[in-house]
């Protein structure tokens, strides 16, 4: 018989959580998924998407957590992953080995990606540059007719 968990099942559906600001950065929106609460912050698991235009991005940093993966389901992102820029298009899975340094510098107004996260209370530590950063796509806007 397996050993009792100090985990809890968790089931939260599209409706039980909504999209809010207050996340790591501004210029995203966050749907919490209900893993945090369910693994005793041993895990977090949550929605991200485009919330407004790339100006700077990201910036340089590096995230102190023992284990990190982006899925991308909608749009497209532009990481420089240490000295190589990649391009995540949906449905792409990128694991973001620990302490690697990176920048998210340009993305889809589209864009939406899953995040999963050990531990739910990872840090997020600014770097220095580690090179250059192409330049993000301008978003077009609508035209008044």
């Amino acid at each position: 018989m397996p050993e009792p968990s100090d985990t809890q099942f968790s089931h939260v559906k599209p409706g039980d959580t909504d999209y809010v600001s207050g996340g790591l950065r501004d210029f995203f929106l966050y749907r919490d998924l209900g893993v945090a609460a369910a693994t005793n912050g041993k895990v977090i698991a949550h929605l991200v998407r485009a919330n407004m235009a790339p100006e700077e991005g990201t910036g340089w940093h590096r995230h102190e957590a023992d284990f990190q993966i982006v899925i991308m389901i909608k749009g497209w992102a532009r990481f420089m992953y240490e000295d190589k820029e990649t391009l995540v298009q949906a449905g792409d899975c990128v694991h973001q080995r620990p302490g690697i340094r990176h920048y998210l510098f340009d993305y889809s107004p589209d864009m939406e990606y899953l995040e999963i996260v050990s531990p739910a209370d990872f840090k997020s530590v600014d770097v220095d540059p580690v090179c250059e950063v192409p330049a993000a796509t301008p978003w077009k806007t609508a035209v008044a007719a």
